[in-house]
């Protein structure tokens, strides 16, 4: 295993929770309040590999594999939504830290989408909702292609995972080193539930007329999902929570918490701290 993706991964308490007709897999770190990280879509924990660390010094980090992702199971029929993703992780974090439970919550890319549902659905145990390069707010997505990957292997496999990261996930294609491409390796071999059709719709926008938690969006400002109209999705959520804290980062693309990590981490714990701690 890549050694950086092992030093963190070896820290971490497992616990399994039921999901469908098997497990939801989650991992944590630290101690006190609880941030619950939710990762992108075709994804797993280790989007936010580079934030557990320094986030995890004041709060206790849960970080899943969302249904269908990573090691966990797929959701509950009938239909593998961004809703029904988040009903075995309300489950799940009821076993976790009871029916008093109180958290912060953040959402990247489809995981946002899911965390909104999974905010509307818990109402006042969630603390601060915080979108990270959030699309199905009911605006146009740019159109994307992306190579495939599973019928390649080895080295050719290796640079489609590079190619795609570079029109996906990073926008300066330096910053693509062996960790991104062992991850999104991970990741591709792990992914069963398909997200990317819920991007172009407003499942997420709905579910947020819904949430009371106060919100906070970030964004890289060269995300692929989103360029150039970065400030559209911003005024969705501020028309939804006029007191939205906001945070847009030059020279970085969708994976915002990776390649920007330091600017994305001081953010997150400006929120947190402003929401309450």
């Amino acid at each position: 295993m890549n050694p950086e993706i092992e030093a963190l991964s070896s820290t971490a308490e497992v616990i399994r929770t039921p999901c469908g007709s098997g497990e939801a897999v989650w991992r944590s770190w630290g101690t006190g309040t609880p941030l619950v990280l939710l990762h992108g879509g075709s994804g797993s924990w280790m989007h936010w590999l580079r934030n557990i660390g320094p986030l995890s010094r004041h709060y206790r980090v849960l970080a899943p594999d969302t249904p269908g992702l990573g090691e966990s199971a797929m959701p509950p029929a009938p239909e593998p939504s961004p809703e029904n993703a988040a009903q075995p992780l309300r489950e799940g974090l009821r076993l976790l830290l009871g029916e008093r439970r109180f958290y912060h919550l953040c959402g990247f890319s489809f995981g946002a989408n899911v965390a909104g549902h999974l905010a509307a659905a818990e109402g006042a145990h969630v603390r601060s909702l915080t979108v990270v390069g959030a699309a199905s707010l009911g605006l146009a997505r740019p159109p994307l292609d992306l190579l495939k990957v599973r019928d390649k292997q080895g080295a050719e496999r290796r640079e489609a995972n590079r190619e795609n990261l570079a029109r996906l996930m990073i926008f300066d294609r330096t910053r693509i080193d062996d960790t991104a491409l062992d991850i999104q390796e991970h990741n591709t071999v792990h992914a069963r539930l398909r997200s990317r059709g819920y991007a172009p719709g407003d499942s997420l926008k709905r579910a947020l007329l819904r949430v009371h938690a106060p919100l906070a969006g970030i964004w890289g400002e060269r995300d692929a999902v989103a360029w150039p109209e970065v400030r559209a999705r911003l005024d969705v959520l501020r028309g939804i929570d006029p007191g939205l804290m906001e945070y847009v980062f030059p020279e970085a693309g969708h994976w915002v918490a990776y390649e920007a990590a330091d600017q994305f981490n001081a953010a997150l714990l400006e929120v947190l701290a402003a929401r309450g701690g």
